[in-house]
């Protein structure tokens, strides 16, 4: 009966010192809290076509190799005339304008018969809706109803080299003298006649 006590008691000492070595082998458990999130990177920018992000602004692409005038300087345009432009070129390049410049067909500028020279004009067309700035360095037209000649160089802005004429609207600042839209008409010099004398009879 004493065995029996005393193997009783070495197999509860065995199977505590067991569980012992168990819980000493048992790897521990990370501690409840927040868990550390790493860094995720940026997003690319997103692109709307190959080479351009959405955010980059595009540089700016100039219209022609020569700068167009600068209109009205800040003022407020007002309207000045409506009717038909043309356009003249390579049969007047070089030639001296009314207001003494040299005419290059490649310069925004154009012909007005009142407008004073140096005015800058808007020409805003009313079959495509193109707008050209010219300025004023010469005279004419003096045809039919055409209100302004352009140059080669507006003209092809305005998209009117196939056509030749265009219906048009003048828009000038608003500081611009007011002036006729076409000048007066040249009298034509009266011719004196000479009254026969009486004969003298005898």
């Amino acid at each position: 009966m004493r065995e029996g006590v005393v193997r009783s008691l070495c197999a509860a000492v065995a199977a505590a010192l067991i569980a012992m070595l168990a819980a000493c082998t048992t790897a521990p458990t990370a501690p409840i809290g927040p868990r550390a999130t790493t860094p995720r990177p940026a997003p690319a920018p997103q692109r709307d076509a190959p080479g351009q992000a959405v955010d980059e602004v595009p540089a700016p692409v100039p219209l022609t190799e020569r700068p167009r005038p600068e209109l009205l300087g800040g003022e407020v345009p007002r309207e000045f005339q409506r009717g038909t432009a043309s356009w003249y070129g390579p049969r007047f390049n070089g030639r001296r304008t009314a207001s003494g410049e040299r005419f290059d067909m490649r310069e925004f500028t154009a012909a007005h018969r009142t407008l004073p020279f140096g005015t800058l004009v808007r020409v805003h067309s009313l079959v495509n809706g193109r707008d050209v700035d010219v300025r004023i360095t010469d005279r004419g037209p003096y045809a039919g109803n055409r209100i302004i000649d352009l140059s080669r160089a507006a003209a092809e802005e305005l998209g009117m080299l196939g056509m030749g004429f265009k219906e048009v609207v003048l828009l000038v600042p608003e500081s611009t003298p007011e002036v006729d839209v076409a000048p007066p008409p040249a009298r034509k010099p009266v011719r004196k006649t000479r009254r026969a004398s009486p004969a003298s009879g005898r």
